[in-house]
């Protein structure tokens, strides 16, 4: 740190020595303001490297959190169908009470041990049944005549349960909509 302040030198032999003092306080206030002032900018040039550091970190983190939260989708979305295939065997009342009690009712308690896993993990299970028709959540494959106004655009049956993961859509709840008749 070189600058025209480096050659202050005091010399007791001159003989205004009031003067030289005044002078030279003068210089080292000055050269005082002047460090003081590059100490400030240096401060705040590291005080905002910091800060963004800091929300650098941060919107890793976030974005780490992002990631894993839907790392997982593909391999929900493969395990749909065998829930689907699950529902349609218990769907099957007939061929349902036929088989043995004890194995009817582990292949029950898979399901709901499965189920939980998923909803541990954000899978939420759509069965809008009797809800109002929303086409965010819902396919509509065909439309029931009701008699009723209430029932009107309504899930009158779910012929396939929908699947949200950490609140976005994975499919869609296959349904039956009531239609007002005319």
């Amino acid at each position: 740190m070189n600058d025209e302040n480096d050659d202050i030198i005091i010399s007791p032999d001159e003989e205004s020595g009031e003067e030289n003092s005044a002078a030279l306080v003068k210089k080292l206030r000055e050269r005082l303001k002047v460090a003081e002032e590059k100490a400030q900018e240096y401060l705040g040039g590291w005080q905002k490297e910091r800060a963004e550091s800091v929300n650098a970190r941060k919107r890793m983190e976030e974005e780490k959190r992002e990631y894993a939260k839907f790392a997982n989708e593909n391999l929900i979305t493969e395990i749909l169908p065998a829930l689907d295939s699950f529902d349609l065997a218990f769907a099957n009342k007939e061929s349902w009470k036929e088989l043995p009690s004890n194995w009817t009712k582990g292949m029950e308690y898979i399901y709901t041990q499965l189920l939980s896993a998923l909803e541990a993990n954000g899978v939420k299970r759509l069965y809008p049944l009797h809800e109002k028709f929303d086409p965010s959540r819902d396919e509509a494959l065909s439309m029931i005549p009701v008699e009723n106004e209430a029932d009107d655009h309504k899930v009158m049956e779910v012929v396939q349960p929908g699947y949200s993961f950490n609140g976005k859509t994975l499919r869609t709840a296959k349904v039956k909509v009531g239609e007002l008749k005319s």
